[in-house]
Formats: C-alpha cells, sequence, structure tokens
C-alpha cells in the first residue's frame, strides 16, 4: 500500500482549502513544508496524515481512502493466471 498524495490534493482542492489553510492547520507558517508533502518530496507523518484527514472531513476509521494498492504489474498478471 502507498499512500495516494493525488487523492490527497484532489480532495484538498474539491473542499477549497488552499494549501497555505492546510499548512495553518498543521501548525506551520508557511505552505512550503505543506507542499513537500503534498508533493511527495517529504514523507507525510501518521499524525499529519490524521490532521490532514480530520481537515478533509475524514476520522481516523476513513483514512483507508487516501491509500493505494500498489502492486507491481508483473504479480497481479501472475494472481489473474492462477485464476
Amino acid at each position: 500500500m502507498a499512500l495516494d498524495l493525488v487523492k490527497i490534493k484532489e480532495t484538498r482542492v474539491e473542499k477549497g482549502i488552499t494549501q497555505d489553510e492546510m499548512a495553518r492547520i498543521l501548525g506551520w507558517k508557511t505552505r512550503t513544508p505543506y507542499a513537500k508533502r503534498e508533493n511527495g518530496f517529504v514523507d507525510i507523518g501518521a499524525d499529519e496524515l490524521q490532521k490532514i484527514g480530520e481537515a478533509l472531513g475524514y476520522g481516523k476509521d476513513q483514512l483507508g481512502i487516501f491509500f493505494t494498492f500498489n502492486v507491481p504489474e508483473r504479480e497481479r498478471k501472475m494472481k489473474e493466471e492462477v485464476k
């Protein structure tokens, strides 16, 4: 599983929250630390993900929507062949 940064950004934009606003929610003075996380330059920590999720209207039990299964193509093909 991998964190789906595109989903986080899409949800933030849909909710009308800017990177500046999200940075302030996370306790930062500028948007730069948040932008680096949303763009994949810095990993998002578990506590940060929970705060981001809450800001976007999701509880900690709903954070799974921000993850994607990243099974390599080769393994997916092998699984399909077994069926």
